[in-house]
């Protein structure tokens, strides 16, 4: 991949859909991972305002230090950058406190897990409204159109998704080309939705770069009886999470009334 270009098309292309719009620039929801600090810093790159926002639910201390680390590489080296905090941990315990809890303790903890993320898109949205800008979305390829790892209406509510089609690997190269943070590009990805130190790894059952060669061999038309051993597992994890997932990589089913009864 010829980093250069692919990040100066991302940059122009952010320009001229903001311009379209008639937006005055761009919000990304900032967590410390690898792909906000992307997203972040080619919507810096397009000289239009830029706010990083932090939403810590409970965040492990390492993420909220590698999300300032670099908010505040990104304000010293583009003006046109600002940020805001904003701790949802009492909204979201308060909310927790609102509702029952659920038969299933997986069930309930994996929809409160749920739950920050969509609060984190409430939260971008009414700073994108107040300002007048473009909420960004930080998901790449294997996230959205892989394997669905993203809450729907939550990290997947954006306008825009300027990373959707770079691979997880792709994310790393322009990431190292733009000089994010070393710390942002060692760490291990973790989404954070749980309060506890578990990796997406933990959570897919495979690494991004098995996932990534998972994706590119359905594509050739390869099925899991083509494979043996880790392979083959990888290929079926990737299969059943994309069939899984489907409800929200495919538009919203419409009930379609037949003309004869209207």
């Amino acid at each position: 991949m010829n980093t250069e270009k692919v990040a100066n098309h991302i940059i122009n292309w952010l320009k001229d859909y903001a311009e379209n719009a008639k937006v005055k620039g761009f919000v990304v929801g900032v967590s410390g991972g690898i792909d906000s600090a992307l997203t972040s810093t080619l919507c810096a790159k397009t000289g239009l305002p830029t706010l990083c926002l932090e939403m810590p639910i409970h965040q492990g201390i390492n993420q909220v230090n590698r999300a300032k680390e670099h908010i505040t590489q990104l304000k010293e080296n583009y003006k046109n950058v600002c940020s805001e905090f904003v701790d949802l941990t009492p909204v979201f315990e308060s909310f927790k406190s609102a509702v029952p809890k659920g038969n299933s303790e997986a069930k309930t903890d994996l929809s409160l897990a749920n739950t920050r993320a969509r609060l984190r898109m409430t939260t971008l949205y009414y700073f994108a409204g107040i300002h007048g800008y473009l909420v960004a979305g930080t998901g790449n390829k294997v996230e959205d159109f892989g394997v669905g790892f993203y809450t729907k209406y939550g990290d997947g509510g954006v306008d825009i998704s300027p990373i959707a089609d770079l691979m997880k690997s792709e994310v790393y190269q322009l990431a190292e080309f733009l000089k994010v943070p070393v710390s942002i590009q060692k760490a291990q990805p973790t989404d954070g939705l749980f309060g506890d130190s578990r990796t997406d790894e933990d959570q897919l059952g495979a690494s991004y770069d098995e996932l990534e060669w998972a994706m590119n061999e359905v594509d050739k038309g390869k099925l899991t009886k083509d494979f043996e051993g880790r392979k083959r597992e990888v290929l079926e994890i990737y299969t059943k999470l994309n069939r899984a997932n489907q409800h929200k990589m495919k538009p919203i089913p419409v009930c379609e009334i037949p003309e004869i009864l209207k």
